[in-house]
């Protein structure tokens, strides 16, 4: 099975309102998990262990606040190399939206670099899996990562993208990218800042 895995989740987030009037706010915002959202704990699967990374719950809270859907797409390798299991990916998910709130959406990619996959960034498959759940033309997405391969990934999709580096980022791959913030915050209000053409990488 070369298709990501698109997990579930049992409420819309419960401060999202609607889009406000005259604004042209992106369609969705997708977060990537390990290193952007939580701190890169390399295989997690215990719940324990997910730790916010700074200003996660305020960029997370600024994207609903604006009406627009919030969604995750992360790379698992781990599944394929049996360090994790599905029961466990889904308990990390649970954990994390504990912190942050239920997601729109979870996009999850459950191959190894060697598979050939369309799903694993820096392929698109995992944007395009996550739009099509929520409805939403790529080209109106935004992408928020940390590594290249985030960026790419919603540059191979049509997608806009926001790197926002580390200290696991590469300088080269700061280099490349388009747009880069600070933080957390500072990249959601890059976001939904309508000042780039819809598709353009950010």
């Amino acid at each position: 099975m070369t298709r990501p895995w698109l997990l579930s989740t049992t409420h819309e987030p419960a401060d999202a309102r609607p889009p406000r009037p005259g604004r042209a706010l992106p369609a969705a915002v997708l977060f990537d998990r390990d290193g952007t959202l939580v701190a890169d704990v390399p295989y997690n699967g215990d719940p324990s262990r997910v730790a916010l990374m700074p200003g996660a719950r305020e960029a997370v809270d600024a994207v609903r606040a604006a009406g627009v859907p919030v969604g995750v797409v992360t790379n698992q390798s781990g599944l394929a190399r049996g360090l994790l299991t599905r029961r466990q990916v889904e308990d990390v998910r649970l954990r994390v939206e504990e912190l942050l709130g239920p997601f729109a959406v979870w996009a999850v990619c459950p191959h190894g670099p060697g598979e050939g996959c369309g799903c694993r960034k820096p392929a698109p498959g995992l944007v395009l899996a996550a739009c099509r759940s929520l409805g939403v033309p790529p080209e109106h997405t935004v992408v928020i990562g940390d590594i290249g391969a985030d960026v790419a990934a919603a540059r191979a999709a049509g997608a806009g993208g926001v790197l926002v580096p580390t200290a696991a980022t590469r300088p080269a791959e700061v280099a490349e990218c388009g747009t880069t913030a600070a933080d957390l915050p500072e990249a959601v209000r890059l976001a939904l800042t309508p000042a780039v053409p819809a598709g353009e990488v950010r």
